[in-house]
């Protein structure tokens, strides 16, 4: 008798509490799922609005269900049920994970930082010599895009008021408020410090130091210079033209003559570039209080005389690049062509400053960059193309045997020289000796001329 009541007892409140947990179960697996980001379901402030309210209204819908209750459930629900909180735990932390993934993207301005990384991954090919070490150049473009995106987002972090009132940045992260300034500066100190380890431990010190101090140049020096003088653009053209010095660091581990040629390029291109871009968003600059050269400029014809200017500093680059046996003559030609096109575009626009003339040699400089580090890396020129091109006769062979033999008959010494060559990039001439008993493996060593 005493077993038949609790188990009618037991079964009526099953049933009682199947009907009403019908109307909870939401409440559970959505408080669950944001109990693993927020506990006690206090609001993050960093989400959106939108996703504020989404999650303040279904943890307000009713009280959290006692442990009681969860065991109840558990007898009750079927395996579906079961795992269904789960799941809702996994879709949220993979909708937030898409949400700062997109955050960080947009801090980063992640296209601008990968046009940093190709620069400098040319510079690193272009000083490497004869072979590129894959591991070397993998290691030096994924620093150089970390320190690039920490610059990028500090920039952000600076400018959130003048972003603000700019129809072409107010819809970034920071001033549409879908992140906070607590994060964004967390995550650009990680990257910053990150991306400058790594190319300490990886490449050496030089090219470390060359892109901590790019961070600060354009942190803490470019970025509150634009609301202070025009000669930020200038600046900001340093800033642009270290990247494949940084590259050439990374590889060579010095700095040389040869590695400032496409340093040199990226400064006088971005003149020009800046400008025609400062002209199609006068108004916007003006109402973000930045002081930018074209603003100081109504009719325009100075802007525009300094980006010609500027371009026909360009057209001596590929001369010196053959000249110095850094590329072949093909990229001379190649130079000189693009060069001539970028410049045509920029006398257009003084000829006649419109938006139209304006947006044309934008586009022209968008075009040149590619294809002036394309050529140079395509017709670049190894440590032995220009030993032969420098010096076709210095070449000397001094004696096919290698060995040198005592009145005893043994070898009692490695051969002091084999051949002689002129070295490149204007180095002492180079001795390949061999070190016995392997006659046939060169070594090079340098010695005095």
């Amino acid at each position: 008798m005493w077993r038949s009541s609790a188990t009618l007892s037991f079964s009526s409140k099953l049933l009682s509490y199947s009907s009403s947990s019908s109307s909870n179960f939401n409440h559970f697996h959505y408080a669950s799922a944001f109990s693993i980001f927020t506990p006690n379901a206090v609001v993050d402030h960093t989400l959106s609005p939108s996703h504020q309210r989404f999650y303040s209204s279904s943890a307000a819908s009713s009280p959290s269900p006692s442990s009681d209750s969860v065991i109840k459930l558990g007898f009750l629900a079927n395996k579906s049920d079961a795992f269904r909180p789960l799941g809702f735990k996994a879709s949220d932390a993979i909708h937030l994970a898409r949400h700062y993934g997109r955050c960080y993207w947009e801090l980063s301005k992640a296209r601008l930082s990968m046009l940093v990384v190709a620069t400098s991954g040319t510079g690193y090919v272009l000083g490497s010599g004869n072979a590129v070490d894959l591991v070397g150049l993998c290691c030096t473009c994924a620093g150089t895009m970390m320190v690039a995106a920490s610059a990028n987002s500090l920039n952000q972090v600076f400018e959130i008021n003048n972003d603000a009132k700019m129809k072409r940045t107010r819809l970034r992260p920071l001033p549409s408020g879908r992140i906070a300034i607590p994060h964004a500066v967390t995550w650009a100190s990680s990257v910053g410090i990150a991306g400058t380890v790594l190319l300490a431990y990886k490449a050496n010190m030089l090219a470390a130091s060359l892109a901590a101090s790019n961070l600060v140049l354009y942190a803490f020096v470019y970025t509150p210079l634009k609301q202070i003088h025009p000669v930020n653009t200038w600046v900001g053209a340093i800033v642009g033209a270290i990247p494949p010095l940084l590259g050439w660091a990374a590889a060579s581990g010095q700095i040389s003559l040869n590695g400032l040629i496409l340093p040199a390029a990226l400064y006088f291109w971005q003149i020009p570039h800046f400008m025609a871009l400062a002209y199609l968003c006068r108004d916007d600059y003006a109402a973000g209080g930045y002081k930018m050269f074209s603003l100081t400029d109504a009719s325009g014809r100075r802007t525009a005389a300094v980006a010609f200017r500027n371009c026909l500093y360009l057209v001596p680059l590929g001369f010196i690049a053959y000249d110095w046996g850094v590329a072949s003559g093909w990229f001379c030609l190649e130079s000189s062509l693009i060069t001539l096109a970028i410049s045509a575009a920029a006398f257009s626009f003084y000829r006649d400053r419109t938006t139209q003339k304006a947006r044309r040699m934008f586009y022209a400089s968008l075009l040149y960059l590619p294809v002036f580090m394309s050529g140079l890396l395509f017709h670049r020129l190894s440590d032995e193309q220009q030993c032969l091109a420098e010096n076709p006769d210095r070449i000397t062979e001094l004696s096919p045997f290698p060995e040198d033999v005592t009145e005893s008959g043994k070898d009692d010494r490695k051969k002091k020289l084999s051949y002689v060559t002129a070295s490149p990039l204007g180095r002492a001439p180079v001795a390949y000796a061999s070190i016995a008993p392997f006659p046939f493996l060169p070594v090079p060593s340098y010695v005095d001329q």
